[in-house]
């Protein structure tokens, strides 16, 4: 598995899951490839809860366009959540569809390269460090 933290322009990151095996579609994993991702992904939400002392989480698989997948390669979304984060709950998924289409220039998108390093270089340590 490939865990990716990826910087939306809030406190805390949305995180990626992907398996190594790039397919496009949920449906194409195999089913030992969905085991290692939900695992991985369990580990990566537990780990992210701690981490930003969050109390909910947004898990999402966005598969195929018209569910709002833009990159061809299946990956869970895994994002600390605390109330009031977003003024509506559900603007959550807003955000996400947002944040696939800025591009890299966008100062809204993009915390700097020091700040998105130390981030993953920290939750890197405790993935493996459990």
């Amino acid at each position: 598995m490939c865990v990716k933290p990826e910087f939306l322009n809030r406190p805390c990151s949305d995180v990626l899951v992907c398996p190594l095996r790039p397919v496009e579609r949920f449906v194409d994993l195999k089913p030992d490839e969905v085991s290692d991702l939900f695992r991985t992904t369990q580990r990566v939400a537990q780990l992210l809860e701690k981490h930003f002392n969050a109390t909910s989480l947004t898990i999402a698989i966005q598969d195929g366009p018209e569910a709002g997948q833009t990159v061809k390669h299946v990956h869970v979304h895994v994002l600390p959540r605390k109330a009031g984060d977003f003024e509506r709950n559900d603007s959550v998924y807003d955000e996400l569809h947002k944040h696939d289409r800025e591009d890299e220039d966008s100062p809204s998108k993009w915390r700097s390269e020091e700040e998105m390093a130390a981030e993953a270089s920290d939750l890197r340590k405790q993935l493996e460090n459990p």
